[in-house]
């Protein structure tokens, strides 16, 4: 095979930090390419200056055996290349037929006016030349987060790309979805494209790649096939050490209820119910796992668990105290702390700096602010102290955390509301977007809460995630929790029937919400 991409000792620098440290890359045309790395390893900086949006401080570029240079995006669109960001830049008033030739537009008239129906017709037909179902004439705010994916790679194809580079396209995806996604990978190198993702997943890259390059701390520290390769290895090579790749857990030793939830019923604000009568007591010294589908009522759940939301029915209650009617700053001072499912919406202001966003939520009490004026030395200290622990990357209090990477946003998050001492910890999510590295620090830190008679309420959609944490596991389907199971007993294919709303027939035992068995 020809190479199609060659990175020739690739460097970048930013202020204080080197992103990328003489990075050489070769993909191979017609081949699917995983750039594996740790958050903040430099893979999106790396293919950022491929797709001409960072100039490289040195190395070279070479597409197709020629040397490049790409001052823009537009170059690097122009020589065949295109990129599929995180979060997708799509216009959502408009059609999937408007967003993809968006740049292009064929036109009629003389070039007076856009032929709307040309464009509807050749984006079918790039459709189904590569197997996608894509209704050109849907609007991109009507279809699902994997067909707005497919769109942004349609985009890309119409406008010529011969190299796709996708930063992290399985993030906001449900599992079915990931399949299909890497089925189009298969049916796209067939056709002669060359894919280049990057991941911090593991097993994502063994399945989709034919081949690993994995960045750390900004340098390329070995290249895979990955059929040759174990996951063992490629922790390893990601970290610089060995990696616990399942959570070791000790037998649960449970005390009393530290937080319960009776006949919680929530509305959303079109006044559907998306909560029904929902019970849960969950213990101290226990991980109570939820588990299910995303959109079955786990998110309305949880923001009225923490005083988000107030729930037209019911009672949230910690350590028997109502906390209902309180505020989420009350819960906060009653020891409730919160990793929210939405970082970016929930989590942090994107345009305050890390000292700002770790004072959030204890910006009142001390030893942050007394007498309403707030010690900035302190609140520093503490930031620094979270940076230090939980190693986001770059170590630098007065970035913004808007110029962090997700799963860097996300460690800060965790560490920040672990750093409250908490009794109750409702986690939503306290993985999504992190490297293997992180996952196995944010677990053992989770469990260790545990060790310490914490109560911590896990939300996840990752099935081996809620197994492996949780000491009981309910299972959420259409606002209601259909069963709660011991999540060392029950089976992948249980739980998929529970998600689906169905009880299988020779299901494990059971436990109810109070520790007994069904």
């Amino acid at each position: 095979m020809s190479v199609a991409v060659y990175l020739d000792g690739i460097t970048k620098r930013f202020p204080g930090v080197v992103a990328n440290d003489e990075v050489d890359l070769e993909v191979e045309a017609g081949t699917v390419h995983a750039l594996l790395g740790e958050n903040g390893a430099g893979k999106t900086t790396l293919m950022n200056v491929l797709y001409g949006l960072y100039r490289p401080n040195g190395g070279t570029i070479h597409l197709n055996g020629e040397p490049r240079e790409f001052a823009t995006p537009r170059d690097a669109i122009d020589a065949g290349i295109g990129m599929i960001h995180q979060h997708f830049m799509l216009v959502d008033t408009l059609t999937t037929a408007e967003n993809i030739v968006l740049g292009h537009e064929p036109r009629k008239w003389g070039g007076l006016a856009v032929d709307r129906e040309r464009a509807e017709r050749e984006v079918r037909e790039l459709s189904q030349r590569y197997g996608f179902d894509v209704d050109p004439e849907a609007r991109v705010e009507d279809v699902s987060v994997g067909v707005q994916q497919r769109v942004e790679i349609l985009k890309a194809l119409y406008g010529g790309a011969d190299v796709l580079i996708l930063d992290e396209p399985t993030a906001v995806l449900t599992p079915q979805e990931v399949e299909d996604l890497f089925g189009v990978f298969d049916e796209l190198a067939d056709q002669g494209k060359t894919i280049i993702f990057i991941t911090h997943k593991l097993g994502e890259a063994m399945e989709a790649a034919d081949d690993i390059t994995v960045l750390r701390d900004g340098k390329n520290v070995g290249s895979v096939d990955a059929d040759a390769t174990t996951r063992e290895e490629l922790a390893e090579l990601m970290v610089g050490r060995e990696v616990l790749l399942e959570a070791d857990k000790d037998p649960a030793n449970p005390g009393e209820v530290g937080l319960a939830v009776s006949d919680l019923r929530v509305t959303d604000d079109r006044g559907v119910e998306q909560v029904s009568g929902v019970d849960i007591e969950a213990r101290e010294g226990e991980v109570f796992g939820i588990a299910g589908v995303d959109g079955n009522g786990q998110s309305e759940l949880v923001e009225a668990v923490t005083g988000l939301t107030t729930p037209e029915e019911g009672r949230v209650s910690i350590h028997g105290e109502d906390v209902t009617g309180l505020s989420r700053r009350d819960r906060i001072d009653d020891g409730m702390a919160y990793v929210p499912e939405d970082r970016q919406e929930r989590g942090l202001v994107m345009e305050f700096d890390l000292v700002e966003n770790g004072l959030l939520g204890s910006q009142h009490a001390q030893p942050y602010a007394e007498g309403g004026r707030i010690d900035w030395t302190e609140t520093r200290g503490h930031a620094e102290a979270i940076i230090e622990e939980y190693d986001v990357r770059p170590p630098d209090p007065d970035a913004d955390a808007k110029s962090l990477s997700g799963g860097n946003q996300q460690k800060f998050i965790v560490g920040r509301e672990f750093a409250r001492d908490p009794d109750v910890v409702v986690a939503s999510h306290p993985t999504r977007g992190v490297d293997v590295g992180s996952i196995e620090f944010i677990h053992d830190r989770l469990l260790d809460l545990r060790r310490e008679g914490k109560t911590i309420l896990l939300v996840s959609s990752k099935l081996d995630e809620v197994q492996q944490l949780s000491d009981r596991l309910a299972v959420m389907y259409e606002g209601e929790i259909v069963d709660i199971v011991d999540p060392d007993r029950v089976t992948e294919e249980e739980l998929g029937l529970l998600m689906a709303g169905e009880i299988p027939e020779d299901a494990p035992s059971i436990a109810d919400s109070t520790g007994g068995e069904r």
